[in-house]
């Protein structure tokens, strides 16, 4: 079928259930393999940091500044709405990390009480917190327009698959099964279909919002790459690694939303 017959909210879905197929997709070495070299996987996680830095600066603050310019805002107006925006995102994802018992891999428990909740569980979470503002973006970065959606969802998904290697074998680590580890680390993927239709829907029904969108969506992914990924990827004492992964990261995610747009 023509992408160009179907609504934002449909393609924000196919892109995020695309999204959540590369995470599993990610998983599946975890049946052949039990640890990843921890310098190849900070490399990973900068390289997932890198694309998610572009995706937030090309792909959602830079169109929502000229979004807000083009509904009418002088050009200080849209800068400030667009930052107050990105300022709320990343507010809402600080205080769902604060009231969401969930786990990192290296810290430990975070947020509320995990005395009642399965570790298992608090890895879940976690992830999901991780992936929450993927999914927003995607489906913001839809209701702007068909070939920015489709550059942002691409980069997205491809920083899911080593995404989902990472999980599955942090799991499988701390001693879960081949099969559990496996199975949480597809789960985890789905929360971005959901958070794509959200966003797509939310700013579709409200168009003004366009522009607090895509600001929103770009707060809440800085939030997560500089309180999980960057720490995480420089705490093995690999930075020099980590940080040629988010440069290569970032140029191929500024390259899939500059030439081919």
């Amino acid at each position: 079928m023509d992408p160009q017959l179907l609504s934002p909210v449909a393609l924000a879905l196919l892109a995020g259930l695309a999204a959540a197929a590369a995470t599993a997709l990610g998983t599946l070495p975890v049946l052949f393999v039990s640890r990843l070299a921890q310098r190849l996987q900070d490399t990973l996680l900068g390289f997932g940091a890198g694309i998610m830095l572009a995706a937030s600066a090309f792909s959602l603050v830079l169109p929502g500044i000229a979004e807000a310019r083009r509904l009418g805002a002088g050009a200080f107006a849209a800068a400030l709405l667009v930052g107050a925006s990105l300022l709320a995102g990343g507010a809402l994802i600080r205080l769902l990390d604060r009231v969401v018992p969930h786990e990192h891999f290296v810290k430990g428990p975070e947020g509320g009480s995990p005395l009642r909740l399965k570790r298992a569980w608090l890895f879940v979470f976690a992830i999901c917190l991780h992936n929450l503002p993927e999914g927003l973006a995607i489906g913001v970065g839809y209701a702007t327009d068909i070939t920015h959606g489709n550059a942002l969802a691409t980069g997205i998904a491809l920083q899911d698959i080593p995404e989902g290697l990472v999980v599955a074998l942090a799991l499988l680590a701390v001693g879960y099964g081949r099969g559990w580890s496996l199975l949480v680390g597809m789960l985890s993927g789905l929360v971005e279909p959901l958070g794509a239709v959200a966003g797509a829907s939310v700013v579709l029904a409200l168009p003004a919002l366009l522009p607090c969108g895509l600001g929103f969506a770009a707060g809440a992914m800085l939030y997560v790459v500089s309180h999980e990924i960057i720490p995480e990827s420089h705490r093995q004492g690999h930075e020099h690694f980590a940080t040629a992964g988010l440069l290569l990261g970032f140029v191929l995610m500024m390259v899939l939303d500059t030439a081919f747009s």
